[in-house]
């Protein structure tokens, strides 16, 4: 532990000052060692040693370890930046060489772990003071039923203090002023503090008031959905489209090191300062501005974000290790353990704590406890993460033995089944989390136990999102904030500029014209794997005859599959909204058949049809006719003209819902194919199928047949 140490001739410890330093260095002694309690006195007594001519070489003593001052600081007596805290410091080199860039901090210090929630449902107090805030408030609970609990049947100022004690967010039906001032004395930490949304007695407005980007915001648009109220949300990163930053990464588990920077932070990504991005490539976060980036040419940031598991060590050239950077943990770690019966959960704790320390790893971004599914009732074991607010997994002894580990023990094989527990289960719960994972602290040991520390590497994210069929309203919510989340946007040229002013500044745009759909496919998986936030877009519902089928292929193919979550976001189809549009053609039986060759022969297509056509189904024709291909639709037509009257309608919807749609509603007799293009859905209907009042209708069965009557309901003493 004293390697670093010479023999000393003289200890001097504490009060003695330069003086005392100066005065002993004066007398020619061969060593000089002085321990100093504060890192300030560092400067004063390097001082006093050169000035005697004496090499000065500092280190630092904590948490009982002794090691370098962590950095590479080039010789006294020139003052230089220390290459790891930023501080301007005059120093000899230090004898540990610098880490690689991106690598934790050594000479980690203890900090205590975060806690970490399992999802769960948010509570929303409601709170009322009137008749018609009364009425409302019934009205949520209706509408979200499991999540409300009712404040309306006692004192209005009563009512919220109790659902600020009791609940993570409150709609309050009370003047914004009456609010403030009853909540005013309660507010603590907006990272932990309810969300706070006021409604006006009108139900006009719905004003996200305290914890925007803790949920406010979001409430306040659900509102929307219940009682028609307009949203007022006034956070400044909102209104710029700019990603919160206090909410970055929260999806992935992602915590604040120290919230007090946020605002500082902030300011800075907001006003287009230079910002310094450090540790966020491996993660599929959300875009930040460009004047956040991993480097810069022609500026020096005075702040940065910094995405690390690495510890906050005590510099001795800087009180903050972290400077004026917002550091993020992410949930990247995982613990592994194993005991013998018994085990206390101090015994746990601290084992726990020096394989942590040995790397200089943060508790914070520790995800989970893992072992071996014996030990998953050990008290020891449970008491242990409780206090630090971690889940515990476990896993059978059969799977942790196929794990390959650096010690593996025939011991612990004899007795557990498996050759290792603390290593095996935390890289198997890594990679089970991860796309990978790497052991960071091997077994260690004490009396009764084990651990070990996997670090895993994040799995990229690919949402395939449909835009529906081109009207903005039909955008579904959880496209566009999918849109927002992502970092990388793949897509068509024309689909991509329909959504250009959801996207966030810093989005990636790859773009591609008509006939690159494999291009597509392989780039957005390629870029997924890589670890980043892709959105795939296409239009109507990704999984009908669009992006969604050619992805997952690709993903197959890359063999990415391991590496990439996937996230499908359905859309409405054309189909729906020509059917909309038309009156109900597809309300009962229908195929969907797409009638470009591109990728299918023809003789199947054909098949198709005939199959659809011989059992009586309503057919929407999709990729009816283009300039290349301009005989197909009048052969599909033909072959069902075999199977239906010449009066059966037929719907021709071009452009659904944008600006120039047209709607063409005909009968198989009187249908002109050359009025269809690729941009037209083309449906005709079932033999039953009928035009009332100048809608196109296929009705329900009426005559046993589908055992249903005209309301839709199973006749009595049937099952529907």
């Amino acid at each position: 532990m004293l390697e670093h140490l010479p023999d000393p001739d003289a200890v001097f410890v504490g009060g003695g000052g330069p003086q005392v330093v100066r005065a002993c260095a004066a007398r020619a002694l061969r060593t000089v060692v002085v321990a100093l309690a504060a890192a300030e006195r560092l400067r004063p007594t390097l001082d006093a040693l050169t000035a005697e001519g004496l090499s000065a070489q500092a280190v630092q003593l904590q948490a009982n370890r002794l090691s370098p001052c962590p950095g590479t600081c080039t010789a006294w007596p020139p003052p230089t930046r220390c290459s790891w805290c930023g501080a301007t410091v005059s120093r000899l080199p230090c004898p540990r060489p610098e880490p690689p860039r991106g690598a934790p901090p050594p000479n980690s210090r203890r900090t205590s772990g975060r806690h970490r929630h399992e999802e769960r449902t948010v509570t929303i107090g409601i709170v009322a003071a009137t008749a018609g805030g009364r009425t409302a408030a019934d009205a949520l609970a209706a509408a979200w039923p499991g999540q409300v609990r009712l404040f309306t049947d006692v004192k209005a100022a009563d009512g919220l203090r109790e659902a600020w004690r009791t609940c993570d967010a409150i709609v309050s039906f009370l003047a914004v002023g009456a609010t403030v001032r009853v909540l005013a004395p309660l507010l603590e930490r907006k990272a932990t503090d309810p969300a706070v949304v006021c409604v006006d007695e009108s139900m006009q407005f719905a004003v996200a008031l305290l914890g925007g980007h803790h949920g406010a915001n979001e409430l306040a648009r659900r509102l929307t959905g219940v009682l028609g109220c307009i949203p007022v949300v006034t956070t400044a990163s909102d209104q710029a489209n700019v990603t919160p930053l206090d909410s970055y990464g929260a999806d992935l588990g992602f915590t604040v090191h120290d919230p007090d920077m946020l605002p500082h932070v902030g300011a800075a990504v907001l006003s287009g300062e230079p910002v310094l991005l450090e540790g966020a490539d491996d993660w599929p976060l959300p875009p930040l501005p460009p004047n956040v980036r991993p480097w810069f040419d022609d500026a020096d940031p005075s702040v940065g974000i910094l995405v690390t598991d690495g510890a906050e060590i005590e510099c001795m050239c800087h009180e903050d290790w972290f400077g004026n950077r917002l550091v993020y943990r992410p949930p990247s770690l995982v613990v592994g353990v194993g005991s013998a019966r018994g085990v206390t959960a101090d015994e746990i704790d601290e084992l726990i704590d020096l394989a942590l320390d040995i790397p200089g790893l943060a508790p914070e971004s520790v995800r989970c406890l893992a072992t071996v599914d014996r030990k998953a009732d050990e008290e020891g074991i449970l008491e242990a993460a409780l206090r630090r607010g971690w889940q515990v997994v476990a896993y059978p002894a059969e799977v942790l033995a196929r794990v390959e580990v650096p010690n593996p023990s025939p011991v612990v094989a004899a007795e557990v089944g498996t050759p290792s527990v603390a290593e095996a289960a935390a890289l198997h719960a890594a990679r089970a989390f991860g796309r990978d994972a790497e052991l960071v602290t091997e077994k260690t040991k004490s009396a009764n136990a084990t651990a070990a520390v996997a670090r895993l590497r994040p799995r990229g994210r690919l949402s395939i999102v449909g835009l529906g069929p081109g009207a903005r309203d039909l955008l579904t919510p959880r496209a566009a904030e999918t849109l927002r989340r992502s970092s990388v946007v793949v897509g068509l040229d024309q689909y991509l500029d329909q959504v250009r002013d959801l996207l966030r500044p810093g989005t990636r745009v790859l773009g591609s014209g008509l006939g690159h759909e494999e291009e597509r496919a392989r780039t957005a998986v390629r870029e997924a794997a890589a670890g980043r936030a892709v959105a795939l877009i296409g239009s109507g519902d990704a999984g009908v005859y669009a992006m969604a089928s050619p992805a997952l292929e690709m993903l197959a193919a890359e063999g990415a599959a391991h590496a990439v979550d996937v996230d499908g976001v359905p859309g409405i189809t054309a189909a729906a909204a020509a059917s909309a549009l038309l009156g109900a053609p597809l309300g009962h039986d229908h195929a969907y058949v797409s009638l470009s060759d591109l990728h299918t022969p023809w003789e199947v297509i054909e098949r198709r049809v005939r199959a659809a056509a011989e059992g009586d189904f309503t057919v929407c024709f999709y990729n009816p006719r283009s300039r290349a291909r301009d005989w197909q639709l009048a052969e599909a037509l033909r072959i069902l003209a075999e199977h239906r009257p010449p009066h059966t309608p037929v719907g021709l919807v071009r452009n659904a819902t944008r600006p120039d749609q047209s709607v063409t509603l005909t009968t198989l007799a009187d249908v002109d194919p050359a009025q269809a293009d690729m941009y037209t859905v083309v449906l005709v209907g079932s033999s039953r199928s009928r035009a009332m009042a100048g809608r196109f209708v296929t009705p329900g069965a009426t005559d046993g047949r589908s055992g249903r009557t005209p309301t839709g309901r199973a006749p009595r003493g049937r099952a529907p």
